[in-house]
């Protein structure tokens, strides 16, 4: 009788690349049902477990969080007490904020950056976002006041800051992913579309790196509504090459992407939206809004960057359209804007 053939445990991971808007929820919940556990982009939080068992009110835990999108957050709650309900494993998975959260306990507490040993884990995560963060505030205070050239050059140096800060951010997440992971047979990894890196680290640290796989929700929504495109806008774009080419230097493609992201930031749309979501308004407006910009070269940004610099997103999109209208016959013609309203978001979406 031959020897009976071991049985090869298999464990599947699914990286789920996602924009955290309402929208996308129930695309996420879709995914998250087919696998036995699920690891949250957000670090440990109190009185999570009992907001997942009902014992404590969804607003009430999230109270005393720092969220940057409430309505995401409120309704992405409801979706785990269900998951919770139906036997998945939650875990929140986020080690650099996590660490984050205690620097800035341990500041409050009195102490200082010097006392920050060297060759803690605390020490990396402290330099990544205090560069990340002085670049940023580098970058609002040039644009208000400095030319286009420092402008461009501000949006490099924060993007290369914001890229370290990944790097980082994405491997220390990995590596807490493996440790927990444990027999799970699939797993979902909850992240940011900014976050693809993460898939090839994740291969990096599991045995079976083929069964981990790349899912980009946002992609797949915008094929339910007939459209199509990668939800990458110039500066997560910028960001991106310098995660992966951290030496990349003086190239146009970084001015041309730099030189967008300025004018993309004045025009996409930033608050969250709740209403007819089924139409995925965000996808829309950020998938028009990358449309939009890829049409415009450098010296185009640059007529544009003092119009816009301090304009409200409403009129810095019809300063843009305008713009655009008077350089591409197609678009003056679909676009007949007067300038008593601004363009609809169908109008938006066609260009």
């Amino acid at each position: 009788m031959s020897p009976e053939k071991k049985r090869i445990f298999t464990q599947k991971i699914t990286l789920g690349l996602t924009v955290h808007r309402p929208e996308m929820i129930l695309l996420m919940a879709d995914q998250m049902r087919r696998h036995q556990a699920i690891f949250l982009e957000e670090p440990p939080a109190d009185g999570f477990e009992q907001m997942l068992a009902g014992t404590l009110a969804v607003d009430d835990y999230l109270r005393p969080l720092d969220v940057e999108y409430p309505a995401f957050s409120r309704d992405m709650c409801y979706l785990l007490r269900e998951l919770r309900a139906e036997g998945k494993k939650i875990f929140q998975v986020e080690p650099f904020l996590e660490i984050l959260l205690g620097i800035h306990e341990f500041f409050a507490e009195g102490h200082r950056p010097g006392e920050l040993k060297s060759n803690s884990i605390q020490y990396p995560v402290y330099l990544a976002e205090r560069n990340a963060t002085k670049a940023l505030l580098d970058y609002y205070q040039t644009a208000m006041t400095g030319s286009f050239d420092a402008t461009i050059a501000a949006v490099q140096q924060f993007a290369r800051m914001d890229a370290a800060r990944f790097r980082l951010r994405d491997s220390l997440r990995a590596q807490e992913i493996r440790l927990k992971i444990g027999n799970y047979s699939s797993s979902y990894v909850e992240a940011g579309v900014i976050h693809y890196p993460l898939w090839q680290l994740l291969r990096k640290q599991m045995s079976q790196p083929e069964h981990v796989k790349v899912l980009h929700l946002a992609d797949e929504a915008l094929k339910t509504i007939g459209e199509k495109g990668h939800l990458y806008g110039p500066g997560d774009q910028l960001t991106l090459l310098y995660v992966f080419h951290p030496n990349l230097a003086q190239t146009r493609r970084e001015a041309l992407l730099a030189a967008r992201s300025i004018i993309f930031s004045k025009i996409v749309k930033k608050e969250e939206r709740i209403d007819n979501l089924n139409t995925f308004p965000h996808l829309r407006d950020e998938l028009a809004c990358i449309r939009v910009t890829n049409q415009l070269g450098e010296d185009d940004c640059r007529r544009l960057f003092p119009l816009v610099r301090r304009a409200k997103r409403s009129g810095a999109l019809i300063i843009v359209i305008e713009y655009l209208t008077e350089i591409t016959p197609q678009i003056k013609e679909d676009f007949h804007t007067t300038k008593s309203r601004s363009p609809s978001e169908n109008e938006i979406a066609e260009v």
